[in-house]
């Protein structure tokens, strides 16, 4: 709780930072939308909007960042003589939505700021009640709704307030950047292009999946299956010449014939494990808990049946998180919590370990993004140096 407060204080600050810069953009770009009568405002309201459009980049830089997602726009490209890019940028609906949402930015941004810092310098200052009393000044009263003129309404006031101000802190400050950043989302990334984003993230996990199962197959069942025919071949010319001999390449034939059975088994489970058929989602988690080396508490809601699809996604990712947890955490213990809503599946995996956990460290993190993008839904990760690491998935399911 402490540790979210913190990071939603930290991304409602660069918000606020983000104030100035907006006001700027707006300022330059209405000074050259009046000056666009001359050939001068024609020359520079592209270069505007373009100092608009990166502003607007970084408030969704910002917003993706807490959010746990990326959240971008799709732009017209600015090309072409003076007045082709004036028609360009003023004819790209993202060119007025960055406006409008700089403009409630404005305000927003401003208020969530201002209360992030309000809120942690009521917290100092209440820390520093006592030493302010207990200071020589000429007055030693401290006025809130009463007097702090004496040691016991100190002792009484001081907790009182810090656990208020706490309190309020944690809970409600979380929950303020969530809000921001969702409207900001939703202004600054419309939905078509969301969806957009989707089908593309969609065909591109699906297409990684084919190159998958075509590069095990090519590099494993297939040479077994050239090999097997290769010895039986063989066979097939020396059998009337040399039988012992022939005799020989057929069982290692058929020994090799297991063995790609095997690997065919084994690619046949990585795209949906027989377990989910026969035993559903919350079997398939038990059984991956219990081969898991690192000890594993599970608390699942009756999820029922769902989409085939969905439980796939839900298993590989939970699947993927303890192998991390086993290979790279060092942790002692792990909590995996699965729920279902109305239309969600969510699951979380948490682990004791020291954190520090990187995406792009080759962890299997950005495959577990992939897959999740791919149904639509969301993937949060909080692994800060020193632990805990919580990895939070949400997949549709309706």
């Amino acid at each position: 709780m402490v540790w979210r407060a913190v990071r939603a204080t930290g991304r409602l600050v660069l918000n606020l930072l983000l104030v100035p810069l907006g006001f700027f953009a707006l300022l330059g770009t209405v000074v050259t939308m009046v000056l666009s009568a001359t050939y001068l405002g024609l020359l520079l309201l592209p270069f505007a909007i373009r100092f608009n459009r990166a502003v607007a980049s970084l408030a969704r830089r910002n917003a993706g960042a807490w959010l746990g997602e990326r959240v971008t726009a799709s732009y017209r490209p600015v090309a072409g003589g003076p007045l082709a890019r004036v028609r360009v940028v003023t004819g790209d609906p993202q060119t007025w939505r960055d406006l409008g949402f700089l403009v409630l930015h404005a305000f927003t941004g401003t208020l969530g700021g201002i209360l992030a810092i309000g809120l942690w310098g009521a917290l100092g200052w209440g820390l520093s009640i006592p030493i302010w009393w207990w200071a020589p000044l000429p007055e030693h009263a401290i006025y809130l709704p009463w007097a702090l003129d004496s040691w016991a309404r100190v002792v009484v006031t001081v907790p009182l307030f810090l656990g208020l101000v706490a309190t309020v802190g944690f809970r409600v400050l979380p929950s303020i950047a969530e809000g921001l950043f969702r409207l900001a989302k939703a202004i600054l990334a419309p939905r078509h292009v969301r969806l957009a984003e989707r089908v593309t993230e969609a065909l591109d996990a699906h297409g990684y999946e084919l190159r998958r199962i075509e590069r095990d197959l090519h590099d494993g069942a297939q040479a077994r299956l050239v090999s097997i025919a290769m010895r039986l071949g063989i066979a097939e010319r020396v059998l009337a010449a040399d039988p012992g001999k022939a005799a020989a390449l057929i069982t290692e034939a058929r020994l090799s014939t297991e063995e790609t059975m095997t690997e065919l088994r084994d690619i046949i489970r990585g795209m949906y494990p027989p377990i989910l058929a026969d035993r559903g989602l919350p079997g398939a988690v038990a059984a991956l808990a219990g081969r898991s080396p690192v000890p594993v508490d599970v608390e699942m809601d009756d999820v029922g049946r769902l989409p085939a699809a969905v439980e796939a996604a839900a298993y590989f990712v939970i699947a993927e998180a303890l192998t991390n947890v086993a290979r790279h955490s060092g942790a002692s213990g792990v909590k995996i919590r699965i729920r279902r809503t109305e239309s969600r599946l969510e699951a979380e995996v948490a682990d004791d370990g020291k954190g520090g956990a990187d995406e792009n460290g080759g962890s299997g993190l950005a495959g577990i993004r992939r897959r999740v993008s791919a149904f639509d839904g969301e993937t949060t990760l909080t692994s800060p140096p020193g632990g805990p690491t919580t990895l939070r998935v949400e997949l549709p399911c309706e």
